[in-house]
């Protein structure tokens, strides 16, 4: 069992940035691929991106690649995702979500768990 907890969201400016963390409780956190997803309003949840239990592989939605960017340190049992050059349709609940094959994580990846998520809103 793992539970997830994000946070780190708040308002900001266009242009600015914004660090998300993903808090993990619970055993084997590090054989966990873990992968970051937003729910913009109106809009189904999508997936934004994802790293393996390790961290040496990333992969990312096309919508926001090269702005942002997941990292994790297994000894704080937290991934991060560095948002850059935020932008107003960046407005989302972002949540992460586990995965125990976790050799990575894409868009196709079923979650095992789910964190609660934080909110983000970029104004313009």
């Amino acid at each position: 069992q793992v539970q997830l907890r994000e946070s780190g969201g708040g308002l900001v400016q266009a242009g600015d940035s914004l660090r998300l963390s993903c808090v993990a409780s619970g055993r084997s956190f590090a054989s966990y691929a873990i992968g970051w997803f937003r729910q913009r309003p109106g809009k189904e949840r999508e997936f934004v991106g994802g790293i393996n239990f390790n961290g040496a592989t990333t992969y990312y939605a096309e919508t926001i690649k090269g702005r942002f960017t997941i990292s994790r340190d297994n000894t704080k049992n937290t991934v991060d995702l560095q948002m850059d050059s935020l932008k107003p349709e960046d407005t989302a609940i972002y949540y992460c979500a586990a995965n125990s094959i976790g050799l990575g994580y894409i868009e196709t990846t079923d979650p095992d768990y789910w964190g609660q998520g934080t909110q983000v809103t970029v104004s313009s």
